[in-house]
């Protein structure tokens, strides 16, 4: 058991990205997710990227959702969980752990950085679980709760 532990702890750390989480809450109550299609492989993702030196996590997470989905909300300072996957490079691939930050939508606009480079659907919690194809990603989405606002 020893051999296992000490094994681990010598693998370098994964490099990390941050994802948002857009959603919406019907007047009903029920909960939609915004997924949109990858550009190169068009698998149904969240936004993500790479996190810019001196910005915060949750904004980096909701500057990805604004320029690859062209929404803006509200971004929760603290992520609702993370996921793994293997990011294609040139040639190779690479293990990346995403912290994923929800983002309640507040709108959405009609033109934005990468409109037509993506599709994006809005899907009930269950379909954008069984669309992803990250099996923790979508853990993550099955099990996500919105916190419910006071106002």
């Amino acid at each position: 058991m020893a051999k296992t532990k000490e094994s681990r702890s010598k693998e370098p750390p994964l490099r990390q990205q941050v994802a948002a989480l857009p959603y919406r809450v019907s007047d009903l109550g029920s909960v939609e997710v915004l997924l949109i299609t990858s550009r190169d492989t068009g698998r149904f993702i969240l936004p993500k990227g790479w996190q810019k030196k001196g910005q915060k996590q949750a904004d980096a997470a909701a500057m990805e959702a604004y320029e690859e989905a062209g929404v803006a909300g509200q971004v929760s300072r603290k992520p609702v969980g993370s996921y793994t996957y293997w990011k294609r490079g040139e040639g190779s691939f690479e293990r990346l752990e995403v912290l994923v930050y929800p983002l309640k939508v507040k709108k959405q606009l009609a033109n934005w950085l990468e409109k037509g480079q993506r599709r994006m659907a809005w899907l009930s919690i269950e379909d954008g679980a069984l669309l992803v194809d990250e099996p923790e990603l979508a853990t993550l989405i099955r099990n996500f709760r919105p916190r419910r606002d006071k106002a």
